[in-house]
């Protein structure tokens, strides 16, 4: 049996709006759990898109903060949280709060835990500091004399202490103080919930899988039509966007999270959610979706990671420069992260936005196109008038989305209303 759930929070109601599928099959057989606060981080203006898919997972008392959403849930929740929210960086679960106004005041609650309830000698431990309003201006100095108090504690217990592994720590213990109140909260994550494990991440890629699948989502594709990147690069936007049209989970492959070394940790419990998110993905159908780049090299790596991806049978990329883009169907939506020109000419960077809204008025027509771009002084070189333009963030550089309804036949492509428009923002 399926369970369908559905939340409201801010007068809002899910799960009709969020263009996803998520929600596995319920194991109604499981115990029932604690239900705790948790918190999910994520990018700025990726809020309410988390919000979203946190309701579909159940989540109750939602609530949005600053790159972050606050909600309630059980263990299972917390393991599915981790493996299906496409928007997620981390999984939080605070423990305490406590004044910490000075290092001394810090060491002492920090002391006042019993660790070894929580992780043993023999396991690795990491922390990680966030700052702000806090007498103590130094984040890296807060994570060392916490560390201390961990390890002081364990030496007096078993004349022996821990490791740190910043790496792949057993147990990632983070510390946000705010107006001198710290919260301590355990990362249920581990690694960052945006490296996927279909790519190699010893090269940076142009965008962050989590703001890829949050640009997929934003764009209102129905997973029923054609989509395309003629600027693909490392195929990360096809990647999210299959993903999403086969209800693959996007932590699928992640080859270890945070919890499984909780002492807490329910294998029987991770098994089942797992097993029902393998159980719940689509095959592959005919619907493609298509990439291409002008580089070679780019492109045989996208089709490494679309290979590690196991979506060889539904994406379809090639080399190829974008002035040559064709449109494989009349209709469709396409997804493009250009350049912002930080490396290019400025006259290459004016030419190429010109060339890419030719394209789109000349080879796209009956097609949605949205542009991901943190230059908006060359966005409006596009010269086509704006529907939409959504602030979002890639890493600390402010962007926008822009939607371009390329009509054909009698509702032709205007030109735009180029500073007035752009500067005319919407909330996600």
């Amino acid at each position: 049996m399926q369970l369908i759930l559905a939340v409201f929070f801010r007068n809002k109601f899910y799960p009709h709006k969020l263009n996803i599928l998520l929600i596995p099959t319920l194991n109604l057989s499981l115990p029932n759990r604690f239900i705790v606060i948790l918190v999910a981080k994520t990018f700025a203006g990726c809020e309410s898109i988390l919000a979203e898919e946190l309701a579909h997972l159940g989540a109750t008392n939602i609530r949005e903060l600053t790159r972050a959403v606050e909600f309630e849930g059980d263990q299972a929740l917390m393991y599915k949280a981790n493996l299906h929210c496409r928007t997620a960086l981390r999984i939080l679960k605070p423990y305490t709060t406590f004044e910490a106004s000075d290092e001394e005041m810090l060491y002492e609650n920090i002391q006042a835990i019993d660790w070894s309830e929580h992780f043993s000698l023999e396991q690795t431990f990491a922390i990680n500091t966030t700052l702000n309003l806090s007498n103590m201006t130094h984040s890296q100095y807060v994570s060392l004399k916490a560390k201390d108090a961990i390890v002081d504690q364990f030496r007096d217990k078993y004349d022996d202490r821990p490791n740190v592994d910043t790496e792949q720590p057993d147990l990632r213990i983070h510390l946000h103080i705010y107006d001198n109140q710290c919260t301590l909260s355990f990362d249920s994550s581990g690694e960052s919930l945006h490296k996927r494990g279909y790519r190699d991440y010893t090269n940076q890629a142009p965008i962050n899988e989590a703001l890829a699948a949050a640009l997929v989502i934003t764009s209102g594709w129905d997973k029923e039509s054609t989509l395309a990147d003629y600027m693909c690069g490392s195929g990360t936007i096809l990647i999210e966007a299959a993903m999403i049209m086969r209800n693959i989970a996007p932590n699928k492959f992640k080859h270890r999270f945070g919890f499984e070394t909780w002492k807490d940790y329910d294998a029987k419990l991770w098994k089942s959610i797992y097993n029902d998110a393998i159980y719940n993905e689509k095959p592959a159908g005919t619907i493609k979706l298509y990439g291409s780049d002008i580089s070679g090299a780019v492109i045989e790596k996208a089709k490494e990671n679309i290979e590690n991806a196991g979506l060889s049978d539904t994406i379809i990329v090639r080399k190829n420069p974008f002035e040559r883009f064709k449109k494989p169907s009349d209709s469709g939506t396409l997804i493009c992260n250009p350049p912002y020109g930080l490396r290019i000419e400025p006259k290459d960077i004016l030419a190429m936005y010109q060339k890419m809204g030719d394209v789109m008025k000349q080879e796209l027509k009956g097609w949605t196109c949205w542009i991901f771009t943190g230059n908006l002084e060359v966005a409006k070189f596009i010269g086509l008038r704006t529907t939409r333009k959504i602030p979002l963030y890639n890493g600390p550089i402010e962007c926008r989305y822009l939607k371009y309804e390329i009509y054909d036949g009698s509702k032709k492509a205007k030109k735009q209303n180029t500073e007035e428009e752009l500067n005319s923002d919407e909330e996600l």
